[in-house]
């Protein structure tokens, strides 16, 4: 039998925030007895979710500089586009196994929100358990 929890992450604006503990309370309920898997959905097109290194401050540099916000973008209704582009290369859904109702993530690694945008957003999830 499936669980799924709707909820949503803090107000950030623009960088890679680590949110693997605002994540697991909520969906604690969700996990206890389950070993199957998880999979977490981010609700929207100029955020991201990532597993990283879970003290990497590196990695907003680096996407500004694969995909720079000063090219001749077409679609600037919300200002330069490159989140959507960048949303597109990271990925709004995160696979994790769960072992013994734990997810079962590496020593180093940590559930990121990706923020693309400037200005502080509020980012929904929808967290299925499987």
């Amino acid at each position: 039998m499936g669980w799924q929890k709707t909820f949503t992450l803090a107000r950030r604006s623009k960088g890679c925030h680590l949110v693997t503990d605002e994540v697991l309370a909520q969906i604690d309920a969700g996990l206890r007895g389950v070993q199957v898997g998880i999979i977490i959905l981010l609700s929207h097109t100029s955020a991201a979710l990532t597993i990283n290194e879970n003290y990497d401050r590196d990695m907003d540099m680096a996407l500004d500089k694969i995909v720079p916000e000063d090219l001749n973008w077409l679609h600037t209704d919300e200002g330069p586009e490159a989140s959507h582009t960048k949303a597109s290369l990271i990925g709004t859904s995160l696979c994790i196994p769960i072992t013994d109702g734990r997810l079962n993530l590496g020593t180093w690694q940590g559930i990121y929100l990706t923020e693309f945008r400037h200005a502080p957003h509020t980012r929904r999830v929808v967290a299925t358990i499987l």
